[in-house]
């Protein structure tokens, strides 16, 4: 598969959070391929992060999938966050 590119949003409510755009070259058929990213999202004021604490699903993300510039997959995903103890 050539130009493998996953770009993910997350939003709150109409807020734009942070995007994200990664592009693999290559990746060889029929092969197991293990890649693991870790990414944290933007310092959020305390309002926000009660505010999404409160509202439970209002915060989501959208990941878009593509090979050789092709779309071939859509994820949302809404989230639910709580407090820690």
């Amino acid at each position: 598969m050539n130009r493998f590119r996953l770009i993910e949003r997350h939003y709150f409510r109409d807020q734009l959070l942070k995007t994200f755009d990664f592009e693999i070259g290559f990746c060889i058929p029929y092969s197991r391929n293990t890649c693991e990213h870790i990414y944290t999202l933007p310092e959020l004021d305390s309002d926000t992060v009660e505010e999404m604490i409160a509202n439970p699903f209002e915060t989501k993300s959208d990941s878009f999938y593509f090979a050789n510039n092709k779309l071939i997959m859509h994820h949302k995903a809404e989230y639910s966050f709580s407090k820690r103890e």
